[in-house]
């Protein structure tokens, strides 16, 4: 498995897929003001920023001569504008299981404030008052999953840090906690596969920045 190296191309891209099982590629959307300040972003509907936008182009670029069964996008605006800026517009389904993780009290907030309050709090072991379980996100994720591989081809899914990261603990039959050894930046390139049969679910492509894009 590669991760964190910046792309050259979609020719690269190609050159790193099997082109034998079905793969899966997982885009983190743009940056945002909140992703940029590190606070919490779950629900909260905000647009992409300047830079988040140009990332999101860049994306379409690389992107360029890949073949998709299927386009799955989050409902929010942040995905959808990366999938349409990316060229997607016209064919990405919004998908109601690839919302970010609820935060509940915690939207908009960071993690420094939370420990302030919290000392020790993390994410995956401590949860949300008044949010979403961890359980809950991870069976949406296994939602996506099982209709993402009864379709028998490549999906191209637009979405957020946290689910995308349970979503790929959970292809490979992890548990979703084991999501929080999983890192995403924003506006990165993922992908998902399988090694020598349909029974060894892989990380083929890890967190593959654009080269603008931002680590929160």
């Amino acid at each position: 498995m590669e991760m964190g190296r910046q792309w050259s191309g979609a020719q690269e891209l190609q050159a790193h897929m099997s082109g034998i099982f079905p793969e899966v590629y997982l885009v983190r959307h743009g940056e945002t003001a909140w992703s940029l300040s590190r606070q919490a972003t779950g629900r909260a509907d905000i647009p992409l920023t300047n830079r988040g936008e140009r990332d999101a182009q860049e994306l379409g670029m690389h992107l360029q001569g890949l073949s998709f069964v299927q386009v799955l996008t989050s409902p929010l605006q942040r995905a959808r504008r990366t999938a349409s800026l990316a060229g997607f517009d016209d064919c990405a389904q919004p998908d109601p299981d690839l919302l970010e993780w609820d935060y509940g009290a915690y939207e908009g907030r960071r993690t420094a404030e939370i420990q302030a309050e919290r000392p020790g709090w993390r994410l995956f072991e401590d949860g949300c008052p008044d949010g979403e379980t961890l359980q809950a996100v991870s069976v949406r994720a296994q939602r996506v999953i099982d209709r993402i591989r009864a379709l028998g081809g490549n999906v191209l899914v637009f979405a957020h840090r946290d689910i995308l990261r349970v979503l790929a603990a959970r292809w490979l039959g992890l548990p979703a906690a084991d999501a929080r050894y999983l890192y995403l930046t924003t506006a990165s390139l993922s992908v998902l596969g399988y090694h020598h049969d349909l029974d060894e679910p892989v990380i083929r492509l890890w967190n593959v920045p654009s080269l603008s894009s931002t680590t929160s």
